[in-house]
């Protein structure tokens, strides 16, 4: 199976450190961001399409093209158009009805989480939060599945969040990106639509550390210095 990690930001929230580093690349407990990602990856991951913009040299000189179990494919985003054209230029590396994870490059995750989400056709994973405005907003039916998928609204209809990791399949590409006033084009809105004709299960997990702001950076290095002492 296959996973789509988008990696090409620059990660202008996390100046300094990222005016010459690139925001998968910086560390945490003596080891990349994104190598905390790949070590949280089920093992039915053998393929990982990393799509990269900004500084993308130094992932490439990191991951080369095969790291460990991995075989890794690079796709550049030459324009910064937002989420959904990131994995939109991965649409000729997929079979017809193919399943594969999507993930962002800059999020701590459950590794017993991701392999819950494997285990549906379709799955994202899911947390409630204190203020849901700054991320994308789910409501579910009685069984678990997305009602309404919402990107940053004002006045948000639950608590529960999209935490960056979402199971889709190739009929994905099949749904239209709409182009918003920043000139992105956000992937909520393709699975918002996907959802509306399959259903897609929420997965609950109780492990997230998205690393926004540089202070962030020590909170996970607090959590796996707490996780060595215990």
């Amino acid at each position: 199976m296959k996973a789509v990690i988008l990696a090409a930001g620059e990660g202008t929230r996390m100046r300094p450190l990222t005016n010459d580093t690139p925001k998968p690349m910086l560390f945490v407990s003596g080891k990349p961001l994104l190598l905390h990602m790949l070590d949280s990856l089920p093992e039915e991951i053998n393929e990982i399409i990393l799509v990269t913009g900004y500084l993308e040299e130094k992932i490439k000189a990191y991951f080369g093209e095969q790291f460990g179990r991995f075989r890794i494919r690079y796709i550049k985003q030459n324009e910064k158009k937002g989420t959904g054209d990131a994995l939109f230029l991965c649409k000729p590396f997929f079979a017809k009805n193919e399943r594969f994870l999507v993930m962002y490059a800059d999020d701590l995750h459950s590794k017993k989480a991701i392999e819950e989400v494997i285990k549906h056709p379709l799955a994202i994973l899911v947390k409630e939060v204190e203020n849901p405005r700054a991320f994308g907003v789910i409501t579910t039916d009685e069984n678990g599945h997305i009602r309404e998928f919402v990107e940053k609204p004002e006045v948000p209809p639950s608590n529960l969040v999209s935490i960056g990791v979402q199971l889709l399949d190739e009929r994905i590409f099949s749904y239209p990106l709409e182009k918003h006033a920043n000139g992105e084009y956000y992937l909520v809105d393709a699975v918002a639509h996907m959802a509306r004709d399959y259903k897609i299960k929420t997965i609950h997990t109780d492990f997230w550390i998205p690393i926004g702001y540089p202070e962030d950076l020590k909170k996970a290095e607090d959590y796996f210095n707490q996780k060595k002492s215990a």
